[in-house]
């Protein structure tokens, strides 16, 4: 059995999604469905159990049995960047995941986490060294703290230890995260609503909409997951990015020009009202990362060798999709 912490939220159900494509079926999620809207992320995985995140903290804080667990698939997290509350971000985000690496420690299997590119903070190196990293934010640091914790304890550890630092994900099963979604899932919400996409004016030395980011396609990132379970030999912290940079410009014009079946330029979009500039908030200034850019040298040094979708080949399967399904 694989256990997938989180599987009702983005990437944990798309992950389930992907083992399930692979005859994978025998899965025990857990997760907190207080908010019953993520449910429809899964009605369409096969799963063989599903536990609510408190009942499995006491499982593990009695050291409990878990039955015959092969895998642990780690995604649920406390993923709010702006979330203020710090003690609970460290509670869901380090002390439970402490207490996850010792259970597959003591089981010897396989654990596969979640990390975070935001760990990098406002650097301009991108790489799995702790002088590149810099967090900002309270759910940064937590990412960051487990990361070290796991280093601390690597020699000691007898079984895999995977730890995934996703950068800007975006695609399927996102509509749950709110203001946390993807900018391609705003993007295409504006456009369909009132026939304009909204980017922010140019900040730092950035043009208007001419912020970078490493976006990287779910799919991608369900395959990285998968590389990893079936290579049980490698274990380490890795960039899950493209390994280039994208504009938030090159985002709003694969959305509106998948919707719209058409190919404009990017002047062509602004100058018909199509992409509108808005003010940079001040609220943001300081906590915003202009620019991000995998250096996926460790990944690809580690033997994953596929190639990872553009943004305007991510972006025209996302809105393929998001036409055909509503969602």
């Amino acid at each position: 059995m694989i256990l997938v912490t989180g599987g009702a939220g983005f990437i944990g159900a798309n992950l389930i999604k992907g083992l399930n494509s692979r005859s994978y079926n025998d899965i025990l999620v857990v997760d907190d469905l207080s908010d019953g809207h993520k449910v429809t992320n899964m009605v369409d995985c096969r799963i063989s159990d599903y536990i609510d995140k408190n009942d499995f903290f006491r499982i593990l804080e009695s050291r409990g049995s878990m039955g015959s667990l092969e895998a642990v698939f780690h995604q649920g997290a406390c993923s709010d960047t702006m979330e203020a509350d710090g003690r609970y971000v460290m509670q869901s985000n380090y002390s439970y995941s402490k207490q996850i690496l010792r259970l597959c420690a003591s089981l010897k299997i396989p654990l596969i986490y979640a990390s975070s590119a935001s760990v990098y903070g406002s650097g301009r190196v991108f790489r799995e060294s702790e002088e590149c990293e810099r967090p900002l934010n309270v759910y940064a640091y937590s990412k960051w703290l487990f990361d070290n914790h796991v280093r601390s304890c690597a020699r000691q550890l007898k079984s895999q230890v995977v730890g995934l630092r996703y950068f800007n994900v975006y695609g399927p099963r996102e509509q749950h995260k709110g203001r946390m979604a993807s900018v391609a899932f705003h993007f295409y919400n504006q456009y369909t609503s009132c026939g304009k996409v909204r980017l922010f004016e140019g900040s730092a030395e950035y043009e208007n909409g001419e912020q970078r980011r490493d976006f990287v396609w779910v799919g991608d990132v369900v395959a990285v997951n998968q590389f990893f379970l079936e290579h049980a030999d490698k274990s380490g912290i890795f960039n899950v990015g493209t390994g280039r940079s994208q504009s938030f410009n090159e985002v709003a014009a694969a959305v509106i020009n998948t919707h719209d079946q058409t190919s404009r330029s990017l002047q062509e979009l602004v100058e018909s009202g199509a992409i509108d500039y808005i003010s940079f908030p001040e609220a943001l200034e300081g906590k915003y990362q202009s620019y991000t850019q995998a250096d996926i040298t460790a990944l690809r040094n580690a033997g994953y060798s596929n190639a990872f979708a553009t943004v305007e080949e991510g972006v025209r399967q996302y809105v393929e999709w998001r036409s055909a399904t509503g969602f």
